[in-house]
């Protein structure tokens, strides 16, 4: 195991990871869209791939980080704080748009579908939590089960889209995933500029894992709570960025798509962190904190999942007040029982 990084160099590696992550996001959204439009795979499953998986890079290499050094709870409270807090970037941007409710005006299938297999998703760790001792080799089967999952739910978002059987209702306030005009940029291109975004934004996951582990050996915080929210924080800011920029752009349905995807692909970060901690099912080890957290969290994407469904048609919505409200008591929380 390696040293723990002191107070003071945390500090600043953080701070520099938040320059670097705000200034590389805008420009991968920019990159996102374009791809969106230039390949046909329309906004919402971008959002879902390009978007949510490469902003959810640092918070792949912080769980990895954290759990190769033996913190079985900072590791799995990174993907489900990330999950959390990446709900809660929806209200932040709620406020910005001021023309309707954002969930109203990006109204989509998919992403509504994205909020349920998220659920799904997530209810898989409760069950791990429950049967411990189950093991496949040095990992819980339920590990081998989210990757599964994943890609299933993918499959199913997309045949929402090419064969809607359910479709919003259209409103002035709806804005449409309509193309944009095509740049003289080549798409290859555009593949080579979001695999130098991917590798940018990675590094800068690893330097948050390690700065995060610094500052709870540093200052005996709970594991659990920092990952929940200070280093899934800073590793979200890609995500908040990202949605900010495509809220100006007139992207909606990126943007929404690219929080909800990101959530459902940070599962997947549960996976990683039980297969890169080898002292057996990270469940086991991870503390009542974490049960917290993945309840807390259901609760915030099934807030977010009815916020899309009953889409308020003006204001921030029932969602952005109750999204940010349970994010906040569910931290709470889990400071008492860590």
């Amino acid at each position: 195991m390696n040293e723990a990084w002191p107070l003071i160099p945390s500090a600043v590696a953080l701070a520099l990871a938040v320059g670097a992550v705000i200034l590389v996001g805008v420009r991968l959204t920019r990159t996102a869209d374009e791809l969106a439009d230039r390949t046909g795979m329309g906004e919402a499953l971008a959002g879902a791939l390009f978007l949510g998986g490469i902003t959810s890079l640092p918070g792949i290499v912080a769980s990895a980080t954290g759990a190769l050094q033996g913190d079985a709870a900072f590791a799995l409270a990174n993907p489900v704080g990330g999950v959390a807090v990446q709900s809660v970037w929806l209200a932040i941007a709620d406020l910005l748009y001021r023309r309707a409710n954002l969930e109203h005006a990006a109204a989509s299938l998919e992403n509504i579908l994205q909020a349920l297999v998220l659920v799904a998703l997530l209810s898989l760790p409760v069950i791990a939590f429950a049967t411990p001792d189950l093991t496949v080799g040095w990992v819980h089967p339920v590990t081998l089960l989210i990757p599964v999952l994943y890609f299933y739910g993918l499959r199913l978002v997309k045949r929402a889209r090419e064969q809607p059987s359910w479709q919003p209702e259209e409103t002035e306030d709806t804005v449409g995933d309509e193309p944009d005009e095509p740049s003289d940029t080549p798409v290859r291109t555009l593949w080579l500029r979001l695999g130098a975004f991917a590798v940018l934004i990675g590094v800068t996951g690893w330097v948050i894992g390690r700065a995060g582990l610094g500052v709870v050996a540093a200052t005996g915080w709970p594991s659990s709570v920092t990952g929940f929210t200070l280093t899934t924080i800073i590793s979200s800011l890609p995500e908040l960025v990202t949605l900010i920029a495509a809220v100006k752009i007139g992207a909606l349905t990126l943007g929404v798509g690219n929080i909800i995807g990101g959530n459902v692909f940070d599962t997947l970060l549960i996976s990683v962190s039980d297969v890169f901690y080898l002292d057996g099912p990270i469940y086991a080890q991870a503390g009542t904190s974490s049960l917290v957290l993945l309840g807390g969290t259901l609760l915030i994407t099934a807030i977010l999942a009815a916020g899309l469904l009953v889409r308020d048609r003006k204001g921030i919505g029932f969602e952005g007040v109750g999204l940010p409200l349970a994010y906040v008591g569910t931290a709470a929380l889990a400071v008492v029982v860590a």
